[in-house]
C-alpha cells in the first residue's frame, strides 16, 4: 500500500510542463473571470447565470460585497456537492473557486464597482434635474454607500466585451481540466434525484438567475443583455476549448470507387477509410468513403467529384477536432499548422 501511495505522487505526474500549463490556465482564467464580473457585469447589474450572477443582484439590492455573497454560496455548494455526489470536484475546481473569490475581493476593495466601459461617470451628488431627461432615464446608479457610482452606460459594447471576457476566462478554466462549480452543482444534485437532463437543468437554473434582474430592478433590458452575454460567452468558450480550426467530416457513397479514391489519394494527397455498405431501401451494395478535410479541401473535393462521380451521394458534417495517427490525419493537421 505504501508503494502504491508513493507511486501516485511521482514527480513526473505533478511537476511536468502539461500540469504547469493547466494550473496557469486555471489561475489566469479565474482572475480574468473576476475582472469580467466586477468591471463589466456587476456595474451594469447583469446576471449571466451562476452564483456570481445572483451575487451581482444581491449586491445591488442588499449592499454587501460580491465576494462575500459568492463565498456564502460557493463554499457550501462544494461541501454539499461532495457529500451528495462524491469527490468529483478536483483540486483545480477548488483552486478556481478560491482564486475567483480572491480576485473579486481585491477588485472590490481597490477598484470598487465602477464600470470599465461607460459614457461618463458622474458625481453621485449631482443635481439630476440639471441633466436632459433622456440622460436621466439612461443613468445607472449603484447605491453602495461610500462606493456609490452614477454613470451613463453603454450596454451593447459592455455586453459584447463582457461576453468575450467571460468566454475566454471560462474556456481557460475548462481547458485546465477544472469545472465551473457554483450553480452547476445545484443542477447536478437535482439531476441525481430527478434524472432530468443535466443540460436542461443548467439552463433552468441559469435562466432563473438571469430573470431575477427583471424582478429585482424591473428593467426588461437587463435579462435581455444578460442572455446576450451568455450567448457570446458560449461561442467564445467553444473557440477556446476546441480551437478556431474546423474540420469537415465527409461521407461519400459512390458507384465509382476507383475514380473517387484516385481523387482523394493522388490529387488531394489525403487518406481516408473505405467501408462496404448496403442501402436500406433496395439492399444494393455500395462503396462508402469516409474522409476528414479542411474547409478549403472540401471545396476541392466538390469540384473533383463533379467530374469523377456527379451522382455520388455526399454527406458533410462539422468536426472540431481530429485525433489519431495515419497519413490522412497527419497531413490534415499539417495543413492546418
Amino acid at each position: 500500500m505504501g508503494n502504491s501511495f508513493s507511486n501516485s505522487f511521482k514527480r513526473d505526474q505533478w511537476f511536468n510542463k502539461r500540469e504547469l500549463i493547466s494550473y496557469l490556465l486555471v489561475i489566469g482564467g479565474s482572475l480574468l473571470f473576476s475582472v469580467g464580473n466586477m468591471m463589466f457585469a456587476n456595474p451594469y447589474k447583469l446576471a449571466p447565470g451562476g452564483t456570481y450572477g445572483l451575487s451581482n443582484v444581491l449586491n445591488s439590492v442588499f449592499p454587501w460585497q460580491v465576494s462575500y455573497y459568492a463565498a456564502c454560496m460557493d463554499i457550501p455548494l462544494l461541501v454539499i456537492g461532495t457529500l451528495i455526489l462524491g469527490p468529483r470536484f478536483g483540486f483545480k475546481t477548488i483552486l478556481s473557486t478560491f482564486v475567483i473569490l480572491g480576485g473579486c475581493w481585491v477588485i472590490e476593495n481597490t477598484w470598487g464597482y465602477a464600470p470599465l466601459i461607460h459614457n461618463g461617470i458622474l458625481d453621485p451628488g449631482i443635481d439630476l434635474t440639471s441633466l436632459p431627461e433622456y440622460t436621466r432615464n439612461m443613468l445607472v446608479h449603484l447605491d453602495l454607500g461610500e462606493k456609490s457610482v452614477l454613470f451613463v452606460p453603454d450596454y451593447f459594447l459592455n455586453t459584447v466585451v463582457a461576453g468575450l471576457i467571460y468566454g475566454v476566462a471560462i474556456g481557460m478554466i475548462f481547458r485546465s481540466g477544472a469545472t465551473s462549480g457554483g450553480s452547476d452543482i445545484i443542477s447536478m444534485i437535482i439531476n441525481k434525484y430527478t434524472h432530468l437532463p443535466l443540460g436542461t437543468l443548467v439552463i433552468i437554473v441559469d435562466t432563473t438567475i438571469t430573470l431575477s434582474t427583471l424582478i429585482a430592478f424591473g428593467e426588461i433590458r437587463l435579462p435581455i443583455y444578460s442572455i446576450m452575454l451568455i450567448v457570446i460567452e458560449g461561442k467564445i468558450i467553444d473557440v477556446v476549448v476546441q480551437g478556431i480550426k474546423s474540420y469537415k467530416t465527409v461521407f461519400v457513397v459512390t458507384n465509382r470507387y476507383d475514380e473517387v479514391r484516385d481523387v482523394i489519394i493522388n490529387k488531394m494527397k489525403r487518406g481516408g477509410t473505405h467501408i462496404h455498405a448496403k442501402g436500406l431501401y433496395e439492399g444494393v451494395e455500395r462503396d462508402l468513403i469516409y474522409v476528414s478535410l479542411t474547409r478549403r479541401e472540401l471545396v476541392e473535393l466538390r469540384n473533383y467529384l463533379s467530374v469523377a462521380d456527379p451522382d455520388a451521394f455526399v454527406s458533410v458534417g462539422d468536426s472540431s477536432e481530429v485525433m489519431g495517427k495515419g497519413k490522412g490525419f497527419a497531413a490534415l493537421r499539417a495543413s492546418q499548422s
